[in-house]
This record gives C-alpha cells, sequence and structure tokens, in this order.
C-alpha cells in the first residue's frame, strides 16, 4: 500500500517537526522514531499509552474462540492473544467531526 496525500507518514510528521523546529530533517527523524519507539515499548510492557488531546492506545486481552473461514465454511480455534485499540480523545473527535473546539487544539 503505498502513501496518499490523504495519509500522514512517520516521514510527513518528521518534515512537520523540521519545519516548525530549527532541527535537521536527520534530527526530526530520529525524534519522531524515538517517540514511536518508546510508545512500543510501553505497549509492549503492559503499559497504556495516552496522549493528551489525541487518544489513548490500549491493550485488549482476547480470549480464544470458534472463527469460520468465509470462503470454505470451515470453523477453525482463533487464539488468545492481546491486540491494541485505540480511543479517540473527545478533542480529536470533535476536530474530526467538524466541531468548533472550546479549549486547546490539535
Amino acid at each position: 500500500m503505498s502513501a496518499t496525500a490523504d495519509t500522514l507518514t512517520k516521514a510527513g510528521i518528521a518534515e512537520a517537526l523540521r519545519r516548525d523546529t530549527a532541527l535537521s530533517h536527520i534530527a526530526s527523524l530520529a525524534i519522531v522514531d524515538a517517540i514511536i519507539e518508546h510508545m512500543r515499548a510501553a505497549l509492549g510492557n503492559g503499559e497504556s499509552v495516552k496522549i493528551a488531546g489525541f487518544g489513548t492506545f490500549l491493550l485488549r486481552d482476547k480470549n480464544e474462540r470458534i472463527g469460520r473461514n468465509p470462503k470454505t465454511g470451515v470453523e477453525v480455534p482463533i487464539a488468545q492473544r492481546r491486540v491494541t485499540t485505540f480511543r479517540a480523545s473527545g478533542m480529536l473527535k470533535d476536530k474530526v467531526a467538524g466541531n468548533q473546539l472550546s479549549s486547546g487544539s490539535l
């Protein structure tokens, strides 16, 4: 899947950081990489990641269950697993819906 004009990528975040600060492209990318790695490590350690005004990445344990192959109809067990979910903040939901924010901004 290729990035489009409607997709914000890690490189795009680093470029925006570079434009808004006096940092170099390499330094901006290093900061973005460090933040993502810190979030990845926290989630890997079982911690939630909350970013005020944006949302919360939560871990959820899903029990084993029986699923069905939609092509063949054969029932197969789906193993117990841990998944990451995202819950958007009220501010993000308002911004996406096009509502005016009462305080702060994204």
